[in-house]
């Protein structure tokens, strides 16, 4: 089985030093954490979530692992603005695992346009509806072509797919 695994796709990200990246919906961070180390000490990190513990978390693991470069953010992504990190500021947006669980994809989604540099990208990483195994219900789940009119109705433009796992598809977008 082979299911996401973080450092194996953080490599396909094409991160380099200095970045400014989000993660949209950072859970306990197990993107975030790699993010900050691939960006460096004069890149930065801005972790978003809903869920005040797992900002908490976020910064537990900071600490543990003496990485500063870190900015928690609560938020509910789902409302335009609540990151209230600045207009075209961000070299990279990384929305995983997070667009299944809302019924404001768009919303989300605007949020990254909003935050994202003019040549900044936008990854998306969520549930393949083909595969039930494991995962969220059938009906949390889009497909990727779906997803992909989301993005591109905000104004992102498809510009390369990545597996992300046997269970998860990957999706890059530019700004344009």
């Amino acid at each position: 089985m082979n299911f996401i695994h973080p450092e194996k796709i953080i490599p396909l990200l094409q991160i380099s030093e200095g970045m400014k990246i989000a993660d949209l919906g950072c859970g306990a961070g197990f993107f975030t954490i790699l993010l900050a180390k691939a960006v460096g000490e004069n890149g930065e990190i801005f972790a978003a979530d809903v869920q005040k513990s797992s900002l908490e978390s976020v910064k537990i693991k900071a600490q543990a692992e003496k990485i500063s470069n870190i900015k928690t953010i609560w938020a509910d992504l789902e409302i335009y603005g609540t990151t209230k990190i600045a207009d075209d500021s961000l070299d990279m947006v990384l929305i995983s695992d997070v667009l299944f669980q809302s019924k404001k994809k768009g919303a989300i989604i605007k949020e990254a346009w909003r935050i994202v540099s003019p040549n900044g990208k936008l990854a998306i990483i969520d549930w393949k509806p083909e595969s039930l195994e494991i995962g969220p219900k059938n009906s949390y789940r889009l497909a990727k072509n779906d997803m992909i009119k989301i993005a591109e109705e905000t104004g992102f433009k498809l510009t390369s797919e990545f597996d992300a796992s046997d269970y998860h598809y990957g999706l890059f977008f530019s700004k344009e």
